[in-house]
């Protein structure tokens, strides 16, 4: 089975269902506390709802897992959560099953003023939103069917959307278009408000943030027309809503026949506004553009600040690498490996951290784990069948291996999430 089949496979994600019942197995793995290998050479006040960082915080991976039927073909495995937790010698690795679903896009910590917290989760076939407690039971907030050829909770971000100080989640969906907030009620429970619906679209991403200043957030989201991996153009754009202002759906990047499935919003310039950065991918040809949109950018400008050698990159996290308290970004492509990237006044600078780090989604994220000042990047190698650890030093970028997966599994690691262990179910 080719890894392109597999691909395939689970972007169709059009396969039976188990019954909804959460169990914890232990994966074969390998687990590596001293690999270590030399290979080359300021953050805001959180808002309501988003989970700073915590003591015995454990790294969450959502992952779709998938074995063989007896002909070859692929099977889908329930929907997985790999459960990372550091220790003084090393990491621990634990994972949680959702047979209701055969994919977790994305899981992370949720917690409200009126007492509700817990471990949220985005399934994809069936399409559910889920709370899990520390008790072991879990919540359905949301579930769907949309109507089209599958349902999935593609993600999700957690922020005062309407001004009132709630902890509201904005969710992306496929494949129909829909984002919608999930909204707390005041009793502990959530209403939807359907923002917009297209049909044959497939929303791949949410970002808020606020670009013009006002204080309101913006909810920044990427829809295409549906998946094609042939080389095939998927047209795309990047649109804004703003509940706040009662502002519906406003374009603000415009990308042709071409489309991103990775946005960033962010004040990497610390000027105090955030600034929209956007992966823009080239299935039909190209180099992947990675783009910048402040709130007055023209929706059709092409202001690119680095180009890659690649086709995809659906991956952009944002930290301080080196402690100097200016922020910069970190590429995972599909095969080109991991860059960072440098603010310039124009062009920014690229610098390779590692060639032989790749997938099809390599999912990362940036995060001062051991509090020396500096971020670590945390990376889903998941084509050399790894997660791992880099840290940039006066020598070069160091790698660790935190976890070698032995079972002989396919996999897609669709996100990286950082987690209080505090929240996290009891037995997982």
């Amino acid at each position: 089975m080719t890894r392109i089949a597999w691909v395939l496979v689970v972007l169709a994600l059009s396969l039976a269902l188990g019954v909804a019942v959460i169990r914890s197995v232990q994966a074969p793995l390998f687990l590596a506390s001293g690999v270590k290998e030399i290979i080359g050479e300021g953050r805001r006040d959180l808002p309501p709802g988003v989970v700073g960082r915590e003591a015995s915080d454990a790294l969450v991976l959502a992952l779709a897992v998938l074995d063989e039927n007896e002909d070859g073909s692929p099977k889908p495995l329930p929907a997985r959560l790999g459960i990372l937790t550091r220790h003084v010698n090393g990491w621990s690795h634990r994972v949680l099953e959702d047979p209701d679903s055969n994919v977790f896009h994305k899981a992370m910590a949720y917690r409200a003023g009126n007492g509700t917290e817990g471990l949220l989760t985005l399934g994809g076939t069936k399409a559910a939103v889920k709370l899990w407690k520390v008790d072991g039971t879990s919540d359905t907030l949301w579930e769907a069917d949309f109507g089209g050829t599958f349902s999935r909770m593609r993600d999700a971000e957690v922020g005062d959307i309407y001004g009132d100080g709630s902890a509201a989640i904005v969710v992306a969906t496929h494949d129909q278009g829909v984002v919608a907030v999930l909204r707390p009620d005041g009793s502990g429970g959530f209403s939807i408000d359907e923002l917009d619906r297209e049909p044959n679209t497939v929303v791949h991403e949410i970002e808020l943030g606020d670009l013009d200043g006002d204080g309101l957030l913006e909810i920044y989201a990427t829809s295409t027309a549906p998946n094609a991996v042939d080389g095939t153009p998927q047209p795309g754009r990047v649109v804004r809503y703003t509940p706040a202002a009662g502002e519906g759906r406003v374009e603000v990047a415009e990308l042709g026949s071409r489309h991103a499935k990775e946005i960033l919003v962010e004040d990497v310039d610390g000027d105090g506004r955030d600034e929209l950065y956007v992966s823009v991918e080239a299935v039909s040809g190209g180099q992947v553009e990675i783009r910048r949109y402040d709130s007055n950018t023209p929706r059709t400008t092409r202001n690119i600040v680095a180009t890659l050698n690649d086709r995809l990159c659906r991956f952009l996290t944002v930290g301080d690498v080196d402690g100097d308290g200016a922020l910069e970004l970190v590429a995972a492509t599909y095969r080109a490996g991991l860059w960072l990237l440098s603010p310039g006044e124009d062009t920014w600078e690229t610098e390779l951290i590692d060639a032989e780090s790749s997938g099809f989604e390599h999912a990362a994220i940036l995060h001062d784990l051991d509090d020396d000042g500096r971020d670590e990047l945390y990376v889903a190698s998941d084509d050399q069948a790894q997660v791992r650890s880099y840290v940039r030093t006066d020598q070069g970028w160091q790698r660790s291996v935190l976890l070698e997966y032995s079972d002989g599994l396919g996999r897609f690691t669709w996100n990286i999430m950082l987690v209080p262990s505090t929240l996290l179910p009891v037995g997982s």
